[in-house]
């Protein structure tokens, strides 16, 4: 059974979800859902996300160190698992990132795995930018994803 607790942050409202093994959903205010079989119940692992995710957004950390779950395809597993090694403060385009996972040809399936990416932020598709660099789709939104990225820039070493 998951458990699932709602937080604001300076980033909007969120849902923080996992599995009893590792996170398994970091859901905006728009995206948030309760799906069957959850209990809305803060667990020490969503208390530990959460705390985490306060330190990025406050400029204090880099990088995430809790388990995730992730639930999805081969491919979109494969993609998010990429996504995992941009280093924090860069950006990188949806070829890129399809080149990666060896195949090059992908652009546009990774823009549709980023869109199914369950966990915001720790799972950093806000990294992932058009050829053109310009900011693209994202699922909290482009002021959020310009958000993020203005936090990473400003403490980038």
């Amino acid at each position: 059974m998951k458990s699932i607790f709602y937080y604001k942050t300076i980033i909007g409202e969120i849902g923080i979800a996992e599995n009893g093994r590792g996170i398994t959903n970091i859901y905006t205010k728009e995206k948030l859902k309760l799906e069957d079989d959850v209990e809305i119940r803060e667990t020490k692992l969503i208390k530990e996300a959460l705390n985490q995710l306060n330190e990025y957004l406050s400029g204090s950390r880099m990088n995430f160190s809790i388990p995730l779950e992730l639930e999805g395809t081969e491919f979109q597993s494969k993609v998010w698992n990429e996504l995992i090694n941009i280093p924090y403060g860069q950006k990188v385009t949806y070829k890129e990132i399809a080149e990666k996972i060896g195949n090059p040809k992908a652009a546009r399936a990774v823009g549709m795995a980023n869109n199914k990416n369950p966990i915001l932020i720790i799972i950093p598709c806000h990294r992932v930018i058009g050829k053109s660099g310009k900011l693209v789709g994202y699922a909290g939104g482009l002021k959020m994803k310009e958000k993020l990225l203005e936090i990473e820039g400003k403490n980038h070493l």
